[in-house]
């Protein structure tokens, strides 16, 4: 029971502050989901939903050092279901740079770091299409570089929604 006290009075203290900021740095929560679209390589292309389909749930803190640049970590667990089962199938470890491109638009610049053995960098456009008092809603488009894991080289451009908090 005082765990739980001492668990939701830490929550409310940094819902509190985050939500109260008027001074940099400034740190935002997201959450949403990422949708591979098509995995482009030397091999054939694979289009997810064609005889697989995989989701991704990024989960990230962002921190504005101004209103300009900031840094962001993400975490990425993704799903793939593939002749009838559903398994987790990788986890990104996902580092980078934010810089504010005005108007709601925003670039970030990440490295990318996978359980599958891959990595590389993955640049992401993405803008604010809904600005709430307490979160925002985003779209972006994420366009991952992949190499290593005696595997081809890899473009897998992809679709993101989120919401920001």
């Amino acid at each position: 029971m005082k765990l739980r006290l001492l668990f939701f009075t830490l929550v409310l203290c940094i819902s509190v502050s985050v939500f109260s900021q008027t001074t940099y740095p400034k740190i935002y929560f997201s959450t949403g989901i990422v949708q591979p679209i098509v995995a482009i390589s030397s091999d054939a292309p694979s289009y997810n939903y064609s005889s697989y389909s995989q989701i991704g749930f990024p989960a990230a803190v962002n921190v504005w050092k101004t209103p300009n640049v900031g840094f962001s970590i993400q975490f990425i667990p993704s799903i793939r279901t593939e002749k009838g089962i559903s398994k987790m199938s990788n986890f990104l470890f996902h580092p980078g740079i934010m810089l504010a491109l005005g108007k709601g638009y925003s670039f970030i610049g990440r490295t990318a770091f996978e359980t599958s053995g891959r990595f590389g960098i993955t640049p992401i456009f993405s803008k604010t299409i809904i600005k709430g008092k307490y979160s925002n809603v985003y779209i972006a488009t994420p366009l991952p570089l992949r190499f290593g894991n005696d595997k081809p080289f890899s473009f897998s451009p992809s679709f993101e929604f989120g919401l920001t908090f």
